[in-house]
């Protein structure tokens, strides 16, 4: 059942917990860091301007599983509680990331057959710099898998209600971190991802 009759509200970020990984990258995490998590996923689920995309897959062109919104740094978020998230995160990082996140991305995860696979956000400075990704997930709780690069060993986080993870040091560089498929059932999952300038 959905809490969206809970106030919603942030808690505090001195209460995330950071673990070292290998080779200069750390996560962060704050589960329910997000309190009344439910009605933000219902709200982005029904006002977001959802899209599908296709991409080359090696000798074919395929469906992402799974819908897509980006708001780049000029545009308006879709949400109150999204400009809240952000400023918060912004107040806490400021020092240690040296810079505010600009951007947000939306993933809508809407049942188990929804996936993304490994990957590190590589694309633009991140490929040869240290930065941050922070992530809130609404909606029901999914794995976040990450491993060394190429390694056969995860760590797992499953993630959901208002969940914080938060990628840093060397971590789009030295890890991979994926959603993957799920065989019991699944419910829908909103994954919000704040990023730095030039980072995808």
């Amino acid at each position: 059942m959905l809490d969206v009759d809970v106030p919603e509200s942030l808690g505090t970020l001195a209460d995330v917990v950071r673990t070292p990984l290998a080779e200069g990258a750390w996560l962060d995490s704050c589960p329910g860091w997000l309190r009344g998590a439910d009605a933000v996923f219902e709200r982005l689920r029904d006002t977001v301007p959802w899209h599908a995309e296709r991409r080359q897959m090696y000798e074919r062109v395929v469906d992402v599983p799974r819908l897509l919104a980006f708001y780049d740094e000029d545009a308006e978020l879709p949400d109150p509680m999204l400009v809240r998230m952000k400023a918060a995160l912004d107040d806490h990082y400021r020092d240690e990331l040296g810079e505010p996140f600009v951007t947000a991305g939306l993933c809508l995860y809407r049942d188990g057959r929804d996936s993304v696979a490994w990957h590190g956000d590589r694309i633009g400075r991140s490929s040869t710099e240290d930065t941050m990704v922070a992530i809130v997930s609404v909606g029901d709780p999914r794995a976040l898998l990450l491993r060394p690069n190429g390694g056969a060993t995860a760590v797992r986080h499953d993630l959901g209600h208002g969940d914080l993870i938060v990628m840093g040091g060397s971590c789009q560089r030295t890890w991979e971190h994926c959603v993957p498929k799920s065989a019991r059932a699944a419910g829908p999952r909103i994954s919000i991802q704040f990023r730095t300038r030039g980072v995808r």
